[in-house]
């Protein structure tokens, strides 16, 4: 579960501030999935900033599985990340060497899941976007 509640960013700019997210509020239910839209400038990338855990220079408050964000120590945060946060980026950076399977098998790899694990975990996300027929071809190929 993720609930934000009055998120702000914001820029020292001249003799006042730049507000990037102003007054952000958010929840997300465990398995639900969101798509973050706007126009170039809106905020988004700093919202997955700060949702991703990777920015801690923010005010508001932000719970992720019970634990407040900006309460833990740096290490916690990434330790956090690293066992439950993902991120699909708008330019894929899939390796072009591998194939579409093993693409998803590698952020698996480095949170220490056993490879039958992940193998059923990639398989699973094949079939849920109906990629299954895909899982053996190479990122320029798609």
């Amino acid at each position: 579960m993720i609930a934000l509640r009055h998120v702000e960013k914001s820029y020292p700019v001249g003799g006042g501030q730049t507000f990037v997210l102003r007054d952000i509020s958010l929840d997300v239910a465990r398995g639900e999935f969101v798509t973050i839209m706007g126009p170039s400038g809106a905020g988004k990338s700093t919202l997955l900033a700060v949702l991703g855990m990777l920015d801690a220079a923010w005010k508001g408050s932000y719970r992720f599985q019970d634990s407040d964000v900006l309460a833990l120590s740096t290490k916690a945060r990434a330790e956090l990340n690293k066992q439950h946060i993902g991120f699909v980026f708008q330019q894929y950076h899939l390796i072009d060497g591998l194939t579409v399977s093993e693409n998803l098998d590698i952020p698996l790899s480095y949170r220490n899941i056993p490879r039958g694990e992940r193998q059923a975990m990639v398989a699973d996300v094949l079939d849920r976007f109906h990629m299954v027929g895909k899982k053996d071809v190479f990122p320029p190929q798609l």
